[in-house]
């Protein structure tokens, strides 16, 4: 029987140390060069192993960035109760959704517009980003009338949850409305929010969310990066939170 391959060793070590969570989903490799300098061969054996990996979708390369350990894309559904913990939940992943922005404001003309309002009237602002995993699979930002929702500020940053201030002001149900779906390419901003690279594929999606009369209560843009989700239409009620 013939020595195996050192390219095929090296690859074998790197899956092992992969499935041990040592490079876990999202994770970039060392460099071509370090993993030479590890394994005391040249780099186009380092290129071999690696190419072998991509072959089995294991990983993949970004021009400039490295070789990245792919994330299996989070099954993100889209109907007609959208709960962001709940959904990741039901997938066997690990919810995050992060706020760094909290702020009340003036609505701009397409928010007094998606939530039906009139007047110059204020609306409360909460921007962030959705983790999956421990992995950036999205950034989000959405927009509430402030005349409805008097105490939203101050129960979002208690709870952290927009179920939790809904029913905190008498909104014990609510539902999607509205949403579309749209290709573009990451902006430097959304890129390094999504942490992915501009121009990289992103879907952008733009939802309302009603209460139980019908009446508009949130106007939303969600921007995810393309390989790291999956978005499905789907009838079914997700659980709350």
């Amino acid at each position: 029987m013939g020595r195996i391959p050192i390219w095929t060793a090296i690859h074998d070590t790197l899956v092992e140390e992969i499935a041990a969570g040592h490079f876990p989903p999202g994770a970039r490799l060392p460099t071509e060069a370090q993993l030479a300098d590890r394994f005391g061969v040249n780099r186009h054996t380092v290129r071999r192993a690696l190419a072998a990996l991509a072959d089995r979708d294991i990983v993949f390369s970004r021009r400039g960035a490295g070789v990245f350990v792919r994330h299996t894309p989070t099954p993100y559904p889209i109907g007609r109760r959208v709960r962001f913990h709940q959904n990741l939940l039901d997938a066997n992943r690990v919810p995050d959704r992060r706020v760094l922005h909290l702020e009340t404001r003036t609505a701009t003309l397409d928010e007094v517009e998606a939530l039906d309002l009139g007047g110059t009237p204020l609306i409360h602002i909460s921007e962030g980003i959705i983790r999956s995993d421990d992995v950036t699979v999205g950034a989000f930002r959405s927009v509430f009338p402030a005349a409805r929702f008097p105490d939203f500020l101050e129960i979002m940053r208690e709870t952290r949850s927009v179920t939790k201030t809904f029913a905190a002001h008498g909104v014990t149900d609510y539902t999607r409305a509205r949403t579309e779906v749209t290709a573009q390419v990451a902006t430097k901003s959304r890129a390094d929010l999504l942490e992915i690279r501009p121009r990289d594929p992103i879907l952008r999606t733009i939802s309302i969310n009603v209460d139980h009369e019908g009446v508009p209560i949130e106007f939303g843009r969600a921007w995810f990066a393309a390989d790291k989700v999956t978005l499905t239409v789907t009838d079914t009620e997700p659980r709350g939170f």
